[in-house]
């Protein structure tokens, strides 16, 4: 390699980097790119002279620092005033148009991370600075080079500050909380902390391996002579930055008001963490006379969203007994209202959890509430303890029939078949759609048998007669009929939803169609070996499925009589194509339903998949295709929209 094509080889680096880490849209393979980074590599240890400042390797975090410099910004970084609601918009609104009735506004997420200030001077990042007091800052450049959405050079050569928010994806989030709990680390108790604390790491090496994230919001000091905000953030993308997602002008409150509630209701799925709006004047001349008061600039607000994150007291910890016999620990907490939703439980997870975040009854906590999902204990604020805080005690035995737990480390699991919770539980999943869809067998059908005595196992269904089900109350002779005539219907179901109805802890639909596929009514009789030896079937499943049958096997060969599950057939081998042995998700509203699109795919050979993982081969989406298909753009997944998907089966159907 020559100095030209050194050169050349550099910029070849930057475009792939800025197409994978901006544009979310990768030009190549990391074969490609390691390869040519190598060579780049190899070039530069032996021209030292000549490595250029803008080169990937540049980004490399091998700088350890003693502690950082501070450094003063070239303009002040402003915090904003909040406002919580449309009273407090209007309110706003009002000021605001005492100033400059002429006006239009800029609204963009507020993005809950670290403010970053970056300054460019002759197009080359010369510092990295973090918001500090407003005025002066920790100077941070040698980690900030080491985020891939921070561009080392750009076009433009006059000095200019640019402003944004260092952010960690949800996913990534997720990631480096179970790496730091497998080698003993305290975990961040939120993506805001995660993203601070990875920007002050004096080991630049570990800022580097956190898949930081910069999403511009404004510039500081500058020479641009655009009129309009947006016209601004505009020509800073153009320069190589990420663009923030859904930026948009717009006129009045109504406007805003609009925006701000799609914002409200979407913000779950943002790959990134929200809590609110930011709302700006979007002429910049108007903003130049509004000015700023002592705090805050007049020309912009932070429209905030409901709390997620409130801090209340755990009164006791109640154990649920699931249709697999796991018990579950679930924390009743003092009510407390969150977004509009009185929260008095939040999930625990399992009883290491207890152990590991050392959580007791009278205990002041931290909770999150995420969109719908039952709200999570995040953190306890040990400095708040007192002489009433109680540690929990390991249960022994079931709750509910008070036999003995079988302690698995992280899970206990009753293993009593009789066990009241575990037979409501398991036949309510047994007549479930993905089983044997049992129409007419719901939770309150399920329970008034239950508790009348005529089930107390799945198998004591199949003994339920005219007779019987007419001296219940409410059950008259059309229903109950259906009711027993649907039950003779899931006679000769397929053999995977025979697998599947069971509730065999860890075994779903896909486990439950691989375990048909290889063993039909053999699977009773399996070795771990065996097992495992099956794509997609791990330790940890096989298990399971030996622990299920050791104590289930009557049970399972009884079931097996009186339904006659269709054996699966020998499976044809699909002939090439694009989809043969590659793992997919589907995820959106689509024109055909989902499970017709599913068994077309299977046929072709494919693993259909409900999660989108590095072993996802493609995705393919519909309308409101959600926070699946940003997963997969952050991994690089190959897309498909159902036209493409249907474009490249048209000649092999």
């Amino acid at each position: 390699m020559n100095v030209q094509e050194y050169k050349t080889a550099v910029a070849q680096l930057n475009l792939y980097s800025y197409h994978y880490y901006v544009m979310d849209n990768p030009l190549t393979t990391d074969e490609v790119y390691d390869k040519l980074y190598h060579e780049v590599l190899e070039y530069e240890h032996n021209h030292k002279n000549e490595i250029l400042k803008n080169s990937p390797t540049q980004r490399v975090g091998e700088f350890i620092s003693e502690g950082f410099a501070k450094a003063s910004h070239l303009s002040r970084m402003w915090s904003l005033e909040d406002i919580f609601d449309a009273d407090g918009l209007q309110k706003w609104l009002t000021k605001t148009y005492k100033l400059d009735k002429n006006i239009s506004f800029y609204c963009e997420p507020k993005f809950d991370g670290a403010s970053l200030n970056l300054i460019y001077k002759n197009g080359e990042l010369t510092q990295g600075i973090t918001r500090g007091d407003g005025e002066v800052g920790e100077l941070i450049t040698q980690n900030v080079k080491t985020i891939r959405s921070v561009p080392l050079s750009i076009e433009h050569k006059q000095t200019i500050e640019i402003r944004g928010e260092v952010v960690i994806f949800k996913d990534e989030f997720e990631k480096i909380n179970k790496k730091r709990l497998k080698e003993g680390e305290a975990v961040f108790a939120n993506p805001r902390n995660a993203a601070a604390g990875s920007l002050r790491q004096l080991d630049s090496s570990v800022t580097a391996s956190r898949n930081l994230v910069f999403l511009p919001y404004g510039i500081g000091i500058n020479a641009l002579e655009y009129k309009l905000l947006s016209e601004a953030m505009e020509y800073i993308y153009s320069l190589g930055f990420r663009r923030p997602p859904n930026s948009s002008t717009c006129q009045d409150f109504e406007q805003i008001e609009a925006i701000y509630e799609v914002m409200k209701r979407d913000r779950d799925g943002y790959s990134m963490m929200l809590d609110g709006m930011v709302i700006k004047v979007n002429e910049i001349s108007a903003q130049i006379d509004m000015g700023y008061t002592v705090k805050n600039p007049r020309f912009s607000v932070a429209y905030k969203f409901p709390a997620v994150e409130k801090i209340t007291t755990v009164k006791n910890i109640v154990l649920q007994v699931g249709r697999s016999g796991v018990v579950t620990p679930v924390a009743l907490v003092e009510p407390t209202d969150i977004d509009g939703v009185v929260v008095e439980r939040a999930t625990l997870h399992n009883f290491d959890e207890i152990d590991r975040k050392d959580i007791r009854l009278n205990d002041k906590v931290i909770i999150l509430r995420s969109g719908d999902v039952i709200p999570k204990i995040i953190k306890v604020l040990t400095h708040e303890r007192d002489a009433t805080q109680v540690p929990f005690t390991r249960p022994t035995h079931c709750p509910v029939c008070s036999s003995e737990l079988l302690d698995e480390g992280v899970l206990l699991k009753c293993q009593n078949l009789e066990c009241n919770a575990r037979v409501v539980n398991s036949i309510i999943y047994f007549a479930s759609k993905p089983c044997l869809n049992i129409d007419g067998l719901g939770n309150k059908i399920v329970e008034a048998l239950f508790h009348a005595g005529l089930v107390k196992s799945v198998v004591d269904l199949f003994d339920l007669t005219l007779d019987k089900l007419l001296a219940l109350e409410g059950f008259k002779e059309k229903k109950s009929q259906n009711l027993l005539n649907s039950l003779e219907n899931a006679k000769g179901c397929e053999y995977w939803r025979f697998i599947n109805s069971l509730g065999i802890e860890h075994i779903g639909e896909v486990a439950s169609k691989t375990l048909s596929e290889n063993f039909g009514s053999g699977f009773v009789d399996v070795s771990k070996e065996q097992l495992v030896a099956c794509e997609g079937i791990g330790e940890e499943m096989a298990e399971s499925v030996l622990e299920f049958v050791r104590v289930n096997k009557e049970t399972v060969l009884k079931l097996q009589g009186i339904l006659q599950p269709k054996e699966p057939l020998q499976k044809i081998e699909a002939k090439e194509n694009p989809f043969k042995a590659k793992t997919v998700v589907l995820t959106g509203t689509m024109s055909q339903s989902r499970s017709e699109i599913k068994e077309m795919l299977e046929e072709l050979g494919a693993k259909i998949s409900s999660s989108v993982s590095k072993k996802t081969d493609y995705l393919i989406y519909g309308e409101d295709a959600g926070s699946k298909y940003d997963k997969a753009m952050d991994l690089s997944v190959k897309c498909l929209t159902e036209d493409e998907m249907k474009k490249m089966t048209v000649e092999i159907l």
